[in-house]
């Protein structure tokens, strides 16, 4: 959506508005102050009436649903369309959807809430909302039509777009009231119902994704497609160093070099060209003479940081999670102690897409256009860096070719602005190279895992302590969620209950996290915590089952009695992947269960081993309950993807630290799996219904442990440590 009428624009001060988003960003709940028609009609830029901020209705019947959250291929905004349209009841032959702005939100008092789309979250903390948006609308056009024919409202149906009125078999459509409609007071909110899940009609449908024709076509515009007239483009460099400043550059070395506008400092540790191409830009760039101050961390390696970590796996404070009993006196006294250490590395979110952002200044307005995460922190940045206040800046949000977690940071944002500010009133497009890309990042943090198991006389588990050393990203990217220091988010999957809730019940229980923070910055990368967490119980889990001769799903049952969900995903995948049958000669399997982002997953690998050191990976059956499922074929694609994202990650990706930097550049140094190596995908969906669980992420986080298991199984030999080439290991 470009723009529409709004009855009034209120002056927000801009310092009020940042706080307010970053304390949104950390988990505000909203109480939204949406404003449903009234007498005066807003409309959207063509014209057309909104019913509400989520509905607009054009003459022909074209429904147009708002969509908040941003679209990376995850399928967001055709689930949240879903949702809007059953209980708009609409016809979904004739639906569309606009991205609003939240410049818009922001001057209609945040009327279309959070723009947030992390954490596999877009969904499931919306769907309340976004569904009374459809109910209301609804109402509103049916009550209209009950107007013009003067009946109750309660002898009218809506279905398809179409209004009858039961009684004398008269009928209208949506497009026709649409007017009349949006002039109407929207009903009180205790009187507006939403559907019980089992009457759904559009929503829980495995329902084609409304964005797919023109990705297919390359009709869709993506940020890195952005045309301005009069646009310049700007390439830049950042020290290599994290924490380092730029100490100078000369200008005047490539001032005439073709195409070339201007050089300009960003910020205390980068400087960007301007040119009229960005290959122009890049190459004046290369040839501009630097001096770096890189400063203390220069000296940081992956070896420094690798025993920084594992020092504090055995001394120094820790944080405690999760806790019952007396682990460490159980663990004193046992019969038999089963000990490990597991470390997972820096990863990077290498989307596809480079990020970018267009940014045109003058001191009267600033506008933005960029693919991004979140709408409402790419808004609070271009605040802060133009100095212009809420009512004279706007972003535009693009589709996102990849975000992963890394388009919810906004230092890209930041910069265009900044440079854009030293060209008022010229478009500048910042795009960054691929080098640019991965080597700054926001990382998946890196962390050292030790685990301690104890036995009985009779090999009964009497208790398990986990101690993770490393990072924490709300340290760096989120410090007022720290809880008196603590990061909760460390601890997903293994917390005593909630949407990380651990699946196992122990007699004695200690999980805890030794913070040590180095230099690289960290960040949410997709399934963040979950997915080493998982590696370090999971593994671990198979490792105690083994010690003792038990059973790796008999060992793990036992111990889930109290944990029926959990245990319903196990048992899924445990038989359709028949695993108390013989599987083929030379083929051999593993199993992982977790929990994360609200949802209950497990995963069951097959593998084949050539020559010790070559896998195939087979099959995959993969178990999610995720309370309810809005469209399973995407659900389906979800499941899939995510194992792509966890098995690149455990073959392939790690970044590593020489001299302060990372040494990764390119996909060349940072590989991710082909098609070839992909495995068959079985999925079963299984909504138990009562809950709201992501889908993007979850199932990342049990490949890998699935597929390390079955290695075990099929060499007797434990892996610890990720990639796998690192360890010779390759995909056969």
């Amino acid at each position: 959506m470009n723009k529409h009428v709004v009855n009034k624009m209120p002056k927000i001060n801009r310092r009020a508005f940042v706080v307010g988003t970053a304390a949104a960003g950390a988990g505000l709940a909203l109480g939204l102050d949406l404003p449903f028609g009234g007498p005066t009609v807003v409309r959207a830029a063509d014209g057309s009436p909104e019913v509400n901020v989520w509905v607009v209705i054009r003459p022909d019947d074209t429904v147009v649903i708002r969509i908040a959250r941003s679209e990376m291929g995850q399928g967001t905004l055709t689930g949240l369309a879903q949702l809007v349209a059953e209980e708009l009841e609409c016809d979904w032959s004739k639906v569309t959807t606009e991205y609003p702005t939240p410049g818009q939100s922001v001057a209609r008092k945040r009327a279309w809430g959070d723009f947030s789309t992390g954490g596999s979250r877009g969904i499931r903390t919306s769907q309340e909302y976004v569904r009374k948006g459809g109910a209301t609308a609804r109402m509103m056009l049916v009550q209209a039509a009950a107007n013009e024919w003067k009946v109750p409202a309660s002898e009218c149906t809506a279905a398809n777009s179409v209004i009858t009125h039961t009684p004398s078999g008269k009928k209208t459509t949506y497009g026709k009231v649409v007017e009349a409609a949006a002039r109407l007071e929207p009903p009180a909110d205790a009187d507006v119902k939403l559907k019980d899940p089992k009457d759904w009609k559009i929503a829980g449908k495995g329902i084609l994704r409304l964005d797919t024709a023109d990705k297919t076509t390359g009709k869709m515009i993506y940020g890195a497609d952005i045309k301005l007239p009069g646009m310049l483009n700007a390439a830049l460099k950042d020290c290599p160093v994290f924490g380092g400043k730029l100490k100078s550059y000369d200008e005047a070395k490539v001032m005439g070099m073709k195409g070339v506008k201007k050089v300009v400092r960003v910020n205390d540790s980068t400087v960007a060209v301007v040119a009229d191409t960005w290959w122009h830009a890049k190459t004046a760039l290369d040839a501009l003479p630097l001096v770096w101050d890189e400063g203390e961390n220069a000296k940081v390696s992956s070896e420094s940081i690798a025993a920084w970590l594992k020092e504090g796996l055995d001394s120094g404070p820790a944080f405690v999670g999760n806790q019952n009993g007396d682990a460490k006196a159980a663990i004193a006294g046992a019969a038999k102690k089963v000990e490990a250490v597991y470390n997972y590395p820096y990863q990077n979110h290498a989307c596809m897409e480079p990020l970018n952002a267009t940014a045109l200044y003058t001191p009267d307005k600033c506008e933005v256009w960029t693919g991004t995460q979140n709408g409402e922190a790419a808004f609070a940045a271009v605040l802060e860096a133009s100095g212009l206040p809420a009512d004279k800046c706007e972003v535009h949000k693009q589709m996102l070719g990849g975000g992963f977690g890394r388009r919810g940071m906004t230092d890209y944002v930041r910069q265009a602005v900044a440079i854009a500010k030293q060209m008022p009133g010229t478009p500048v497009k910042l795009l960054w190279s691929r080098e640019d890309d991965m080597q700054h990042g926001n990382y998946h943090p890196v962390t050292q895992c030790k685990l301690t198991g104890a036995f009985d006389a009779d090999n009964n588990l009497t208790a398990l302590q986990v101690r993770i050393s490393g990072q924490s990203i709300l340290f760096t990217v989120r410090p007022a969620a720290l809880e008196n220091g603590k990061d909760p988010a460390a601890f997903q999957g293994l917390h005593e209950k909630g949407d990380w809730a651990i699946g196992y019940t122990f007699p004695n229980l200690l999980v805890e996290h030794s913070m040590r923070n180095p230099h690289v910055p960290p960040g949410f990368w997709r399934g963040v915590n979950v997915n080493q967490n998982a590696i370090y119980l999971e593994c671990f889990m198979d490792e105690l089952a083994h010690s003792v001769g038990q059973d790796p799903v008999e060992f793990r049952r036992k111990l889930m009695s109290k944990h029926p969900k959990h245990l319903g995903v196990l048992n899924a995948v445990a038989e359709k992947i028949g695993w108390t049958t013989p599987p083929p000669k030379g083929v051999f399997r593993g199993i992982a269960q977790h929990m994360g982002y609200g949802s209950y997953v497990a995963g069951a690998a097959e593998i084949s081993v050539i020559d010790g050191n070559k896998i195939k990976v087979h099959r995959i059956v993969a178990a999610t309950d995720c309370g309810y499922a809005v469209n399973p074929a995407q659900i389906e694609r979800q499941i899939a993807g995510s194992f792509v994202y966890g098995l690149s990650g455990l073959f392939y990706q790690a970044c590593t630290v020489k001299d302060g930097r990372i040494e990764q550049s390119n996909f060349d140094t940072y590989n991710s799996m082909r098609m070839a190596e992909m495995p068959k995908v079985e999925s079963i969906i299984m909504p138990s219904g009562g809950f709201w669980g992501g889908v993007g992420e979850p199932t990342i986080c049990v490949a890998a442990p699935a597929v390390l298991n079955a290695f075990f199984a099929a060499t007797g030999k434990r892996i610890r440590s990720v990639p796998l080439k690192d360890q010779n290991i390759t995909f056969a």
